[in-house]
């Protein structure tokens, strides 16, 4: 009877973990972007999405008056944690640190409106680089994912008052750096393939061209690719250094146009393993800003085999 007892009870404690199981996969795809927006990582957002669901399981049902508040609450605050902890490694990080890029043409868009678009942007996420923990959260949950004022309250532990002057205080802060250029699909593939043409041709004109006179160019290597360490400004130095620097492109390299956060990239794979990406920010019919993701750690979501596992 004590075996038949403890059976029973076993049997109710796996279907609720099964329930369980199934109520946080509707919320995967939004935690993700979450925590993929707040720590510029996929492999952190990866295994900060992971542990949240092991909370998940561990969590009283009187803890949990909503699945989707709860949940969002410890992917916040873990990815809060992690950004603070980060903060010490960054700034010994060998060369420009730039956000780890994502594969999208190969898998389900996962932004559905426009907001949720722009976010995705590589110069968006750089843009929040520019923020603290607490800003950028506050700002991503109201202004991206349109939680309300309460909810971000309870999720950050603020009351709403703070939460408006917070939100405040990140859109002036950003100011001019979240301009919104109307570029559409189309123009940023032809810009795209112009600087990718030039490039592999050796057109310095070509490429002076396509610049504005404020161009930056900044390449991610963490000191373990052969990249310069330090931005670099002015059309002149940018068109010629990128020309320089495309002689220690591997001989076997395949480069392409792909789409890479949502937006036209140049991707090179050597030895069908990713090798680089080059993600251009446009401004009207020139760019303004180059990123160079060269890190080898960085590139595991070019590879669409991975990025296939990403929850939608």
């Amino acid at each position: 009877m004590a075996e038949m007892t403890k059976t029973g009870k076993q049997a109710e404690t796996d279907v609720q973990m099964d329930e369980r199981t199934r109520t946080f996969e509707q919320y995967r795809g939004l935690l993700f972007s979450i925590a993929y927006r707040m720590l510029s990582s996929a492999t952190d957002a990866e295994d900060v999405v992971q542990e949240a669901f092991l909370h998940w399981l561990r969590a009283n049902d009187a803890e949990v008056q909503c699945p989707r508040a709860y949940l969002s609450t410890i992917v916040v605050r873990l990815c809060t944690d992690q950004l603070r902890s980060a903060k010490a490694q960054r700034e010994v990080y060998v060369g420009p640190w730039l956000p780890e890029p994502i594969l999208t043409s190969q898998r389900q868009d996962p932004t559905d409106t426009l907001v949720l678009a722009e976010s995705l942007s590589f110069a968006f996420l750089v843009m929040l680089e520019s923020m603290g923990p607490l800003e950028r959260a506050v700002f991503l949950l109201r202004d991206v994912f349109d939680y309300d004022f309460a909810e971000i309250g309870a999720i950050v532990g603020k009351s709403e008052a703070n939460c408006r002057q917070i939100l405040h205080r990140a859109r002036q802060h950003l100011g001019e750096r979240r301009r919104r250029f109307e570029v559409n699909p189309e123009q940023q593939e032809r810009i795209t393939e112009q600087f990718l043409r030039a490039s592999t041709r050796g057109d310095l004109q070509g490429l002076l061209g396509l610049l504005t006179d404020d161009i930056v160019f900044a390449a991610d290597s963490g000191g373990k690719a052969r990249a310069g360490l330090k931005p670099v400004h002015g059309p002149d130095k940018v068109a010629r250094g990128l020309l320089g620097g495309l002689r220690w492109l591997p001989s076997n390299a395949r480069v392409r146009i792909d789409k890479v956060n949502g937006q036209p990239a140049i991707v090179a794979d050597v030895d069908h393993r990713p090798y680089g990406a080059v993600i251009l920010e446009i401004e009207a019919d020139r760019i303004r800003r180059i990123y160079a993701v060269l890190n080898p750690d960085k590139l595991r979501w070019l590879d669409a085999s991975a990025v296939a596992a990403l929850p939608a």
